[in-house]
């Protein structure tokens, strides 16, 4: 009797383990499979002279009320895997994007920087993802 419920137990477990999530589908492919539509949390950070943290949502309208305002993402060893989109709203001035920790990377670069600049035609919209060290963007 024992050994039958160990057996359950590794059979119950086993399965668990690899659980798959769908939603809207009945045969999940992904550990996360969505069939239809994903909202995510949007948020608008309006500069306010000093630095203005980033810690919650993931679109992100940022508008700086001067030029290089600055606006800081959290500390990548913090949050790894995180992702950011970021998008200056303001037409007329530039924001400054800087990180606590770490650097910020080009995609496919390894050459990374401490801030970054967004303004018009120039990474006005970006995506930002922690790799647990640092932070990839791209436009």
């Amino acid at each position: 009797m024992k050994n039958i419920l160990i057996i359950c137990c590794f059979i119950f477990f086993s399965n668990t383990g690899f659980a798959q999530v769908g939603v809207g589908t009945t045969t999940p492919k992904s550990t996360l499979d969505i069939n239809g539509n994903l909202s995510v949390k949007h948020i608008t950070l309006t500069g306010n002279g000093t630095a203005t943290d980033i810690d919650g949502g993931v679109y992100l309208s940022i508008n700086p009320q001067a030029t290089d305002q600055e606006f800081r993402l959290p500390n990548p060893v913090a949050f790894p895997g995180r992702v950011y989109i970021i998008r200056n709203i303001n037409n007329s001035n530039t924001a400054k994007l800087t990180t606590i920790a770490g650097s910020l990377f080009p995609k496919g670069s390894t050459t990374g920087s401490s801030e970054i600049y967004m303004y018009e035609n120039n990474l006005r919209t970006i995506t930002v993802i922690s790799d647990g060290v640092n932070w990839t963007y791209m436009d």
